[in-house]
């Protein structure tokens, strides 16, 4: 008698074997595992300039966050151009259930990022409450999408290029 656990899955199968290197690299290193920290870490900062604008009154750190804010959407947006582009090329990444769970919260915190941005632009004033809103639910889906698109890279090996070396 077989055990249920035994039986190969061909859909399983096919879909391990289907290529995760990445497809947008530079000398072998992915773009998008590399663009991502600079959004990751604006979005953060964004974040603190509220809370010491919250807690000092000082209307410079109004000003830092226009920019940390503008510059995480700039760079998350190209993070996410170069993100789309190895989901729609590599035919590994878009066949697994859990790069378009990565994608999806990535494409909301762009444009929680770009919200938080517009709104600081057209109404520095609004920083206090809704610009700290929006910097706290940007600072929550960037954990989401990172959390994904770490499983992605651990658990799937997504984007990673091994060569015959190693």
């Amino acid at each position: 008698m077989s055990d249920a656990s035994d039986q190969k899955n061909p859909v399983m199968e096919a879909l391990a074997e289907a290529p995760v290197t990445s497809a947008v690299a530079v000398a072998g290193h992915p773009l998008h595992a590399m663009s991502v920290h600079f959004p990751i870490a604006l979005v953060i900062a964004t974040l603190g300039c509220d809370v010491f604008f919250w807690w000092t009154g000082d209307l410079f750190w109004v000003r830092v966050g226009v920019w940390s804010s503008g510059f995480a959407f700039a760079t998350g947006v190209a993070a996410g151009l170069v993100g789309t582009a190895e989901l729609l090329i590599v035919p590994g990444i878009r066949s697994r259930v859990a790069s378009w769970t990565h994608a999806i919260a990535a494409v909301m915190l762009i444009a929680i990022v770009g919200t938080n941005w517009g709104l600081r632009l057209v109404d520095p004033g609004q920083v206090l409450p809704h610009g700290l809103m929006l910097s706290v639910l940007a600072s929550l889906f960037t954990g989401l999408a990172g959390w994904h698109g770490g499983k992605l890279v651990f658990d799937h090996g997504i984007g990673l290029i091994i060569s015959g070396k190693d």
